[in-house]
């Protein structure tokens, strides 16, 4: 909290860190409560057994989050979620007994699931969206899907009352259901490299909050991502001249542009977590970083197959299951060489201030092996998430040249000249370029949803739903519905910002249910990246904007389903020079 104390003026940049360290100072405090038998958190003030420091620091947190959620109204919204009751762990919902069992929940058959009737057999060609669409339209808001070939039951929920529940029940140790296959290989094939440790997206329980408190102040903190502002302009920078190059006789971007944003994408994430350049720009690309794009796109498009479609690679191993261990072993065998060459590298150059290390070197004093598969992480999720994400956000603007056109007056405030330098201060003060990317998230998400564990016995909708069910959060079908956004289908950027949508009309997002819209999570297992991203959206979307008036000529946006959702179109934008 100390490096929040010294700055008397939080910025917004600053929620996500203070959310989460309140979120985890409220179990605490939920924690010393029950030890005094005091199970209601607005009387906690009577508890002589709680510590007054944290409970000082609590306050310290809630008041600095008023200060931040004053100037957007997303981040007043996202307030509100903080500010109820703690519920015991053990406390039994009262609407337990009265509830309608488990096995009523309404779903498809095993026999449905596996042969495709539900889908007439076109899951191939259907979306995620469409496929939520069959289940809501057949099923209601809460879905039943069996599990089938070893695999446990999965409830799809379509109601943000039920997320908040979830979230607000889901404990110390929120459990999201993991990639078995990466378990399996990470466990099975390859112990040697991860020594039984699963990373952030497969741990659970304990091992899990003992890796996350390891990185949370390191990755979580806002100085330590500021560092990385300087580095990530000047990729930004070398793409405008890649962009440049690129175009052609009608200045459209080639159809293999898609392929050069994670080329952008891979080249800031290898300085993010390895604090080295990869080349990716540069016109021959190397075949290491050719191929980390190529084995990650491919991997991630197996996963899909083996562990969210039916599959029964846990019982024979499939041809689709060899390839991808395949391409996990060669990924390994690129990616942990590029992580010893920066390990060495830095070791024989360490940098001597604290305050300017990278977050390699920051987890390298703390646990080696954790630095390691950290950095591993990183490279593996950072590029086809970022580039997805970054795509949909361009489109929307391309579609919408006035919304466009605002932004880039809001970048020439700060941006005088087109190369003029973005730095952690002037960046401060972007309200309507986070509000374009929040919105294009919203349009556009590159994932389908969350999923949670049920952390203790929950009655949603009316039905028992016991401990440990694990609940999918099928949220994207709804961010298009005017019942929760008015007019969701129109990309309107204004709805996040804090007094704009009262004196132009447009509708706020103030009134959206608090847990519907939440493309990073929440609570102590948010995405541990999402400073991160935000900065490479940030950076790359200001000085794309700032440079070019881009348009889009072609049919609406298609988005192909597997763990990311990735363009189906060629990214055919049309770049011309904006005036200086």
């Amino acid at each position: 909290l100390s490096c929040f104390k010294s700055s008397p003026n939080p910025v917004v940049e600053d929620f996500p860190l203070l959310t989460l360290m309140l979120s985890e100072m409220n179990l605490l405090i939920h924690e010393q409560l029950k030890r005094s038998n005091v199970l209601n958190y607005c009387n906690f003030q009577s508890t002589s057994n709680l510590r007054a420091d944290t409970l000082s620091d609590c306050r310290e947190l809630e008041a600095m989050l008023r200060v931040i959620s004053g100037r957007t109204s997303s981040y007043s919204v996202a307030l509100r979620s903080l500010s109820t009751k703690l519920t015991p762990d053990d406390a039994v919902d009262p609407a337990w007994a009265s509830a309608m069992p488990y096995n009523k929940i309404p779903g498809p058959s095993v026999t449905m699931m596996l042969s495709g009737i539900l889908f007439q057999g076109q899951t191939k060609d259907l979306s995620i969206m469409d496929m939520h669409r069959i289940m809501r339209d057949s099923y209601g808001d809460l879905v039943r899907v069996p599990g089938v070939l070893g695999r446990k039951d999965t409830l799809m929920s379509f109601s943000p009352d039920d997320y908040e529940k979830l979230f607000r029940t889901e404990g110390q140790w929120p459990n999201r259901r993991g990639m078995d296959t990466f378990v399996y290989y990470r466990n099975k094939v390859r112990p040697d490299v991860f020594k039984g440790m699963g990373g952030l997206v497969n741990e659970q329980g304990e091992s899990w909050q003992r890796f996350r408190t390891i990185v949370n102040p390191v990755m979580m903190q806002p100085k330590t991502i500021r560092l990385y502002v300087d580095k990530l302009d000047a990729v930004a920078r070398e793409f405008m001249e890649v962009i440049h190059n690129l175009r052609n006789e009608k200045n459209e971007m080639p159809g293999d542009f898609h392929h050069w944003l994670n080329r952008w994408a891979l080249e800031t994430i290898g300085v993010l977590a390895l604090d080295t350049r990869f080349g990716c720009l540069e016109k021959e690309l190397s075949n290491d970083s050719r191929d980390i794009i190529k084995y990650i796109r491919e991997v991630f498009q197996l996963t899909w197959k083996l562990d969210v479609l039916p599959s029964i690679w846990k019982f024979y191993k499939t041809s689709t299951f060899n390839k991808l261990m395949a391409l996990l072993d060669e990924l390994t065998r690129i990616v942990m060489s590029k992580v010893d060459e920066a390990i060495i590298r830095m070791e024989n150059n360490p940098t001597q201030s604290s305050d300017s290390q990278s977050v390699l070197e920051k987890l390298l004093k703390v646990d080696r092996h954790v630095a390691v598969v950290m950095a591993f992480d990183m490279l593996m999720a950072g590029v086809d998430t970022t580039t997805s994400a970054t795509t949909s956000i361009l489109y929307c603007l391309a579609k919408n040249p006035d919304k466009q056109a605002k932004l880039r007056d809001e970048l020439r405030a700060i941006l005088p000249k087109r190369d003029s330098p973005l730095t952690p201060d002037n960046m401060r003060n972007l309200p309507y370029l986070r509000a374009c990317i929040k919105e294009g998230l919203r349009m556009y998400s590159p994932i389908a949803g969350n999923i949670r564990a049920a952390g203790k016995d929950l009655v949603l909708q009316g039905y028992q739903v016991p401990k440990g069910t694990d609940v999918a959060l099928a949220s994207i079908i709804m961010y298009h519905e005017d019942k929760h956004f008015p007019r969701g289908g129109e990309f309107l950027p204004e709805r996040w910002l804090k007094d704009e949508p009262e004196s132009t009309g447009c509708p706020s997002a103030k009134n959206a249910h608090p847990f519907l819209f939440l493309p990073f999570g929440f609570g102590p297992r948010a995405c541990i990246g999402l400073r991160m991203a935000n900065l490479e959206m940030e950076l790359l979307v200001a000085r794309i904007t700032r440079q070019f008036e881009y348009r889009w000529n072609y049919d609406e946006l298609k988005l192909v389903s597997s763990l990311v959702n990735i363009p189906e179109n060629e990214l055919r934008f049309e770049m011309v020079e904006a005036d200086e």
